[in-house]
């Protein structure tokens, strides 16, 4: 734990607008016995020969080598384990930090550095050259290859993460040096999207904070440069002032008998820049330009330091956080409030942010990870690490939650985006009815926090309530919402759910659950068709035969079969002729296929729910082509229509049943069932002759019966399958042209064409 000052001590850290503050500046080239000292200032058994040798090697390794600034090029590497051991990193990471480019710079081997300095700090290199060289061959367009290798590196150790962070950061502040202002504008956009975020993310606020500021300054010159001024001013003007507040503040905590130390540090640029843009208010408006710190003994004197200041001061409600209560998942606590002020000295009220914690939630805060090492001796006599923590914390819950992404299949690109969705933006806290927080990023919504959860409870989520309420499940939660998610077994997955999530787990769950269900809809569609053309032929249909005639198919298993079907890959003569060798499907009196029901509009139509039963109208049958809506039934199911059915127009139902449904853009050789009748003078020959008119158009045909045969006329009803309603146009005008056609027209299809 860090010294405390003395009770009554007031500690202001300030720095000068435009530079950064002293304890950030670039480290020189320190001395060996100075490195030594500063490890062992915080792990008094370090190991000194491990560090002296690693000094010494990588400094003799590196030579001559120079780097863009003209500094001897082992600058470089000191430097990167100085910034370590400002977070008390353990030796091993320190050394790894002297050693990290020796294997890419110069002519040593992984396995030298293992017979020189063991396994651990070997493996340790390893990583980090390997995120090294993938970063030479980087281009803008492999930043999420290079982020899924950065992240399977770290989820191994998180010391990887460590030294690159600290390198990336001294690479950071020498950047200016590279003469290419593309390559500098490239470096600062990872820095931002990647390396910030992620230090963010491990706990490290101290590197976040500067990464961000050195990447803005570089991507956003002008705005970098008012605001410092702003700062600048303000600073002239305001020094007086905050610390007269910081002690009136002492103060008021000492009256109270509160042990505590006082301080306060100026926002950087990059932070009142993006509280600006996030809250849309002015430089003026910002109510934590200077914020102060409270750091107490106990956590029970946090809450009383927050009493003494609510007592004293008008709180400013929308300010208020408690992450004491509710962690960060970095495993930061603090609370955050803030208040209206007295007067400044021009008579204006000051709003002042405040944030109150211990001095061990104060060393999280800064140290990350890094806080939660534990040093003790080993058995070789040097020192070692381990990583201690409390209650749920994990330092490597992100690591691992990166790695489940990229496992899970997603597109490297994709990916990439959801985890700067999921992972590195503002988090709101949630709760389930039985108090388990839930942690999610700002703007998620009850669907997200379903998959949260639990993947079934998403998977079986039909609505939710918020604080007791049902609300929408696109309605973004806010920090302190309780939320219930209402469940079913047969939970259906509407079309816009991946349009409202989230979370990039949230829509890799709906997405497996769409492909689960659409594998499904084709294995039971498939064996819809093949039962149908089997029974139209006279035919038993039987898994058994299917599986015999599988090598004939050149399919691996009768499912394989059942979803070539289903997708129109495989015709059904094919699997006829595969299983019943030299059969016909034909015969004298009738050609039968497949009927009316092989037609499944639910894989051409958008807007539909996987896995609800959808019917088309008998009414009209629409095809693709026409205009089509959609009519939600009173069992669930939907009824689809031609826009121009009469007998919706008569039916008239209410708007809230609507569905607003479209084709798809159709595959080539997709086609759909439709109904016409076409009467005819009776005589010989006429339904070949039919049958030889509709086929010169294209179009094949499903089924054909007779129905009201008379001596002189005949009414054939006939099941054609078409592309599209122009098709079916042409062959009908075509019928008509025939002298032996009274008429042809298409007809509704009845009511049993359930889909």
């Amino acid at each position: 734990m860090a010294d405390h000052q003395a009770a009554g001590d007031t500690n202001i850290d300030h720095a000068s607008a435009g530079d950064p503050a002293p304890s950030r500046q670039p480290i020189g080239f320190i001395r060996q016995v100075e490195l030594v000292d500063r490890v062992k200032a915080y792990d008094p058994d370090a190991d000194e020969d491990l560090l002296n040798k690693a000094y010494v090697y990588a400094m003799k390794a590196h030579g001559g080598q120079t780097r863009a600034s003209g500094d001897p090029y082992f600058s470089h590497p000191l430097a990167v384990a100085a910034i370590l051991t400002s977070l008390r990193a353990d030796p091993a990471t320190v050394a790894t930090a002297l050693l990290h480019d020796v294997v890419e710079d110069t002519d040593a081997t992984t396995d030298d550095i293992r017979k020189l300095f063991g396994g651990e700090i070997a493996r340790l290199v390893d990583g980090v050259t390997k995120l090294s060289q993938i970063e030479l061959k980087s281009e803008a367009s492999k930043q999420a290859e290079n982020f899924r290798k950065l992240v399977m590196a770290m989820a191994d150790d998180v010391r990887v993460l460590l030294v690159k962070l600290a390198d990336r950061l001294h690479n950071m502040r020498t950047l200016h040096y590279i003469p290419k202002p593309e390559k500098r504008q490239r470096i600062a956009r990872e820095t931002m999207d990647i390396y910030a975020p992620l230090a963010g993310r491990i706990g490290v606020q101290r590197f976040r904070e500067e990464l961000e500021d050195i990447s803005f300054r570089e991507l956003s010159a002008d705005a970098h440069a008012t605001i410092a001024s702003r700062l600048e001013d303000l600073q002239k003007h305001s020094l007086g002032g905050v610390l007269e507040l910081a002690n009136v503040l002492r103060e008021k905590l000492a009256a109270a008998g509160i042990k505590a130390q006082v301080m306060s540090r100026e926002k950087r640029p990059y932070s009142i820049w993006r509280k600006m843009t996030q809250k849309n208010v002015s430089f003026d408006e910002l109510a934590d330009i200077y914020a102060f710190r409270v750091l107490v003994d106990k956590p029970e004197d946090c809450y009383a330091a927050l009493g003494v200041i609510h007592s004293n001061w008008r709180m400013i409600p929308v300010e208020f956080d408690d992450y004491i209560s509710a962690p960060k998942p970095n495993n930061y606590r603090s609370i955050h409030t803030a208040v209206i002020g007295p007067p400044s000295p021009d008579g204006r009220r000051q709003r002042i942010e405040i944030q109150i914690r211990t001095y061990e939630m104060h060393e999280t805060a800064e140290r990350g990870v890094a806080a939660h090492w534990q040093y003790k001796d080993s058995s070789a006599g040097g020192s070692t690490v381990e990583i201690v923590t409390r209650g749920q914390y994990d330092p490597y819950e992100t690591p691992r939650r990166l790695v489940e992404m990229f496992q899970s299949g997603e597109d490297p690109d994709e990916a990439l985006q959801y985890a700067k969705l999921e992972l590195f933006q503002d988090q709101v806290f949630c709760f389930t009815p039985k108090g388990r927080v839930i942690a999610l990023p700002k703007g998620a919504t009850p669907l997200d926090f379903a998959y949260g959860v639990h993947t079934d409870v998403g998977d079986q989520c039909i609505g939710a309530k918020i604080n007791g309420v049902q609300r929408p499940l696109r309605t973004p939660l806010n920090n302190g919402d309780v939320v219930e998610i209402l469940r079913s077994d047969h939970a259906p997955v509407p079309a816009e759910w991946e349009s409202i999530a989230v979370m990039g787990k949230t829509r890799s769950a709906i997405r497996r659950r769409i492909k689960k269900l659409e594998h499904e809809d084709h294995v039971a569609l498939g064996r819809s068709i093949a039962e149908s053309v089997f029974t139209g032929a006279h035919l038993e249909f039987s898994l058994k035969g299917v599986r015999e005639g599988l090598k004939r198919l050149g399919k691996n298993s009768v499912e394989d079969v059942l979803i070539a079907i289903g997708k129109g890959e495989l015709p059904v003569a094919d699997l006829v002729e595969a299983v019943y060798p030299g059969a016909s499907v034909e015969s004298d009196s009738e050609i039968r296929a497949a009927s009316l029901q092989a037609f499944r509009p639910r894989m051409a139509i958008a807007g539909l729910t996987p896995g609800v039963k959808v019917k088309m109208a008998g009414c009209c049958t629409p095809l693709p082509g026409e205009r089509i809506v959609g009519i939600r039934q009173d069992d669930g199911s939907v009824r689809v229509h031609a826009i121009y059915c009469e007998t919706l127009a008569e039916e008239d139902p209410p708007q809230d049943r609507w569905l607003d449904l479209k084709w798809r853009d159709r595959e080539e050789g997709a086609t759909a069932f439709t109904r016409v009748v076409t009467t005819v003078m009776n005589g010989v020959g006429v339904l070949s002759e039919i049958a030889g008119i509709i086929a010169r158009y294209g179009v094949s045909i499903a089924n054909i019966r007779i129905q009201n045969r008379s001596k002189e006329f005949v009414d054939f009803i006939v099941d054609v399958e078409v592309k599209d309603a122009r098709q079916l146009t042409q062959m009908l005008a075509g019928l008509r042209a025939s002298p032996h056609v009274i008429d042809a027209e298409r007809i509704g299809a009845g009511d049993n064409d359930e889909l």
